[in-house]
């Protein structure tokens, strides 16, 4: 079995995963907030032996360089959009179902592009601005549906968008982040920091950690090690050997798995006009993803290509 042929595996083995997240959150009925607090803390207490193993090999190595207070404040920020993006997407969910808010969570590569516009001063090009038009014409769409048949449903709805831009500014922390520190650095950190925050967030609106089914337990269990530790590992192996441009697109299946599982796991169903909606996002945001990837691969050309200016 080739490297490569195992990289598609973990990819679909991920999508599976990640899939299912919509579906635990449905399944263990708990506030928002709480769902997330024990997918991010069970996440962290997973990792915390790895983490400290490999800091402590970090440590004895002549080249390391301590983490400073900048790159531990940029891994807790990643924390804290990471955290906002789950309370508001959980939230979607228990309002309006699986399906629609985890596609409007999707719509996060719309918000990265633009915040790499604003905030790195990246060009973006002409094909971008097309794929955004059409994702948010397909997001308007849906959003308008599920308020035209009941206004909580559109409400749901939009959190799911809100998630979207959490998760967007989230890329883009990492992004800065990721230039330095290395992948479980980062994320422990970032797990770490969204599990302080979610479990201040609960106290403040009073929501209780304890008291819930086993059934429940078992939920959050799954959103931990299944969702959050298995399927993100999953992505992350299948990065190490294929290029993200084959990768990008297959993450857009997400919201497709969970509308699928949602079918006869949650007896959600989507009407056509949805359903067209639905696959102008994902259209829009293919395209999106499609246009950055290859704007970065030219920049990257024209840097190492040699020059023949005098």
């Amino acid at each position: 079995m080739t490297d490569t042929f195992r990289s598609y595996l973990a990819l679909a083995f991920g999508i599976l995963c990640i899939g299912f997240s919509a579906i635990f959150v449905r399944w263990a009925d708990a506030p928002g907030p709480v769902a997330a607090f024990y997918r991010m803390s069970i996440t962290a207490v997973v990792l915390a032996i790895p983490f400290i193993r490999h800091r402590r090999r970090q440590a004895r190595k002549a080249s390391d360089v301590p983490l400073s207070r900048e790159e531990i404040a940029v891994a807790l920020a990643g924390g804290l959009f990471f955290a906002s993006d789950l309370v508001f997407w959980n939230t979607g969910i228990l309002i309006s179902g699986a399906t629609n808010p985890t596609l409007m969570g999707n719509t996060a590569p719309l918000w990265v592009g633009l915040g790499a516009l604003i905030f790195f001063r990246e060009k973006l090009p002409g094909v971008f601005w097309v794929g955004l038009t059409m994702a948010m014409a397909g997001a308007a769409l849906v959003l308008g549906l599920d308020v035209l048949a009941d206004f909580s449903l559109g409400l749901g709805t939009l959190f799911g968008l809100i998630a979207g831009i959490f998760y967007g500014g989230y890329f883009l922390i990492t992004q800065r982040g990721r230039r330095t520190m290395d992948t479980l650095t980062y994320f422990w950190l970032a797990a770490f920091s969204a599990t302080i925050l979610l479990f201040i967030a609960t106290r403040i609106l009073n929501q209780p950690l304890l008291g819930y089914s086993r059934f429940t337990y078992l939920n959050f269990l799954a959103m931990g090690l299944l969702v959050q530790v298995f399927g993100q590992f999953s992505f992350s192996y299948a990065l190490g050997y294929l290029p993200a441009s084959a990768v990008a697109p297959v993450g857009m299946a997400q919201p497709v798995a969970t509308a699928i599982l949602a079918w006869p796991l949650l007896g959600e169903t989507i009407s056509p006009l949805q359903a067209v909606g639905g696959v102008t996002v994902l259209a829009g945001v293919f395209i999106v993803q499609r246009s950055r990837l290859a704007a970065t691969a030219e920049e990257s050309v024209q840097r190492t290509a040699p020059s023949y200016n005098k």
